[in-house]
């Protein structure tokens, strides 16, 4: 039917206990935005598998980490996948969204990544630092993180946990992307601080570097952010490669940003949907 609105179910966890955050605000005001444009119904994350066949595309927001709620997502993923359903993001992603094994395979590429390896035989890989990182593959939110002075093959499960060197950065800084299109960037000055965030004005060797991790995960379609720290040397480190339900800090742009990043958000969809 000509002008038919699309339906989309939008998956939120609008009582995950984000700290420093407020999760369900975000989406809250998000899909009060994007009602002008779609038909739109929320549900919780465990009911995504059961809900998603009567909607023209599922998108995944605010969800929360899957590790609270893996099994549901595992079977979530398995059924769309199977049976084509349009999900926003793509599962395509090879970031976050695959885990974090990317992690060690960018830093064993060469990419400008914190040191990270998976493997007490890869251990000598890292640079000599006076205390470690040692973080499970599948925490979430600092869950199960370790810092240590000293790290040795016992202190490592193949595969299990990465580990990096602690960087004494400057600060953290964040860019937000729609598609491949760069929307707003924001950091926490204080590091101690890290969800005190304003808005950063990128240099173009900032924008490239973000684009880079953009290009290598290769979706054509979604939200990413690409969180990074400036090392005590003035390069960014890319800290994560945030693609499967990226937290967007919306209220510490000004208005102006925000009903930006809604439209080229709303014009993402349109086009993610006009594939079908």
């Amino acid at each position: 039917m000509t002008g038919a609105r699309h339906r989309l179910l939008y998956v939120t966890d609008l009582a995950y206990p984000a700290r420093g955050r407020r999760y369900c605000d975000e989406d809250i005001r998000l899909t009060a935005r994007l009602r002008e444009d779609f038909d739109l119904a929320l549900c919780h994350p465990r009911d995504a598998a059961a809900l998603m066949h009567a909607f023209d595309a599922v998108v995944v927001r605010n969800s929360g980490p899957v590790l609270g709620h893996l099994d549901a997502h595992d079977d979530f993923r398995a059924r769309a996948l199977r049976d084509g359903v349009r999900v926003y993001n793509p599962l395509t992603g090879k970031a976050d969204m695959a885990g974090k094994q990317y992690l060690p395979d960018l830093s064993a590429a060469g990419y400008p990544v914190i040191p990270t390896v998976d493997r007490a035989a890869d251990l000598h890989r890292l640079p000599p630092a006076g205390r470690y990182v040692i973080k499970p593959k599948l925490g979430a939110d600092s869950i199960g993180l370790r810092i240590v002075t000293a790290v040795g093959p016992d202190d490592v499960t193949d595969g299990e946990v990465l580990v990096q060197p602690h960087i004494d950065f400057t600060y953290e800084v964040s860019f937000y992307f729609v598609d491949h299109d760069f929307q707003y960037a924001l950091h926490a000055p204080d590091p101690d601080r890290r969800w005190e965030l304003r808005p950063y004005e990128p240099t173009a060797e900032d924008l490239e570097f973000a684009r880079s991790f953009i290009d290598w995960n290769g979706l054509a379609h979604g939200i990413q952010r690409v969180d990074a720290c400036r090392a005590p040397g003035g390069e960014l480190l890319l800290v994560e490669l945030e693609d499967l339900n990226p937290y967007l800090s919306l209220d510490a742009l000004p208005q102006e940003r925000q009903d930006a990043f809604v439209a080229a958000m709303s014009a993402s969809l349109r086009r993610f949907l006009a594939e079908a």
